[in-house]
């Protein structure tokens, strides 16, 4: 017999698999949309919807809540599977290095500007976070290291999933008429775009070669979630002084990505284990991403969200403009 709290979490946890299944046979009839951007899209229209949203606020609450939680953080120990400091270091520590930097930037700029819009509370860190690193995940890990409520992260996964949406379309324009080389434009989406589904999405328009270089490029990102969540939480901690519970400086689920980018260095895992946990991942993300999507009050989003979706618009500009110039700098043209 299931313990009541489980109990609770059942319909929410099935409404969430429902949806991921439509998410996945939406990716297959429409292989350039997303399936996490369709997650956040079905969560959004449930939460939203008169049929779905009383359900939502209702039996479905707990399952959703648990699976914005828990199983978002157990794809970010998975997503490190996908990080070969092997592969990385392939790049060479001079490109390393700069990106490391352009990620330093980018959340430096994000930071200021949505501080300058003069976004509420923690937005201006979780959306610097998103932009700068790994999008939804990246959100996550900062929300958990400075203990920010989930209600909160609603506004900032909704205009990070935007924007990577975005340069699913616009970056391949951009690169038509500025004619570039599709390494170039590889080692582009793999720096401005945010969640790397969105980043394969946008660099397999322009063939395997800008596809290949993309993936590694965006990982070198992904490998910064650690040490920007540990930043966070001990700036969290200088802030809140030595009262009351503090947040470890590294969430534990953070520490499973480190460990899980060891393991993926070392090679010993097979290829079908790997591929197995990237599909699981995917599932997780999807759930995870519904369940936030179903948090957003769209008409609450309209209202209050216009100035979010502009420092966003300005910070998404500098990033492309910043990682088109490392490109070009970096990347042979032939």
């Amino acid at each position: 017999m299931p313990s009541l709290s489980a109990a609770r979490t059942l319909p929410g946890l099935a409404a969430s698999a429902v949806a991921v299944l439509a998410c996945l046979a939406l990716h297959r009839l429409l292989p350039g949309f997303p399936v996490l951007t369709a997650a956040v899209v079905l969560g959004l229209l449930a939460g939203n919807l008169p049929g779905t949203a009383a359900q939502v606020t209702g039996a479905w609450k707990p399952g959703l809540a648990l699976a914005a939680k828990k199983f978002l953080r157990l794809g970010i120990v998975l997503l490190g599977l996908k990080v070969s400091l092997v592969d990385i270091a392939g790049l060479g520590w001079l490109t390393v290095l700069l990106l490391a930097a352009l990620v330093g930037f980018s959340f430096g700029m994000t930071y200021l500007v949505c501080r300058a819009f003069r976004l509420p509370g923690e937005e201006p860190v979780l959306i610097a976070a998103g932009f700068s690193i790994c999008g939804v995940s990246a959100i996550g890990a900062v929300a958990a290291a400075r203990q920010v409520r989930q209600a909160q992260t609603a506004v900032p996964v909704a205009v990070v999933t935007m924007f990577g949406t975005l340069a699913i379309g616009v970056l391949p324009l951009l690169s038509s008429l500025l004619g570039l080389a599709p390494e170039v434009f590889g080692f582009l989406a793999g720096a401005a775009v945010h969640d790397v589904g969105q980043v394969v999405a946008t660099a397999q328009t322009a063939g395997t070669a800008a596809l290949a270089l993309a993936v590694v490029v965006k990982l070198v990102r992904v490998l910064m979630l650690a040490p920007v969540s540990a930043l966070a939480g001990l700036h969290h901690r200088r802030r809140s002084g030595h009262e009351g519970k503090l947040p470890p400086l590294i969430p534990l689920f953070v520490a499973g990505f480190l460990a899980a980018v060891l393991l993926r260095t070392t090679g010993i895992l097979p290829a079908d284990v790997l591929g197995a946990a990237a599909a699981v991942q995917d599932l997780l993300f999807a759930a995870a991403l519904f369940g936030l999507g179903a948090s957003v009050n769209v008409r609450s989003l309209l209202r209050t969200g216009g100035p979010a979706v502009a420092a966003s618009l300005v910070s998404w500009l500098i990033i492309v403009g910043a990682a088109l110039l490392l490109a070009l700098l970096l990347v042979p043209a032939g």
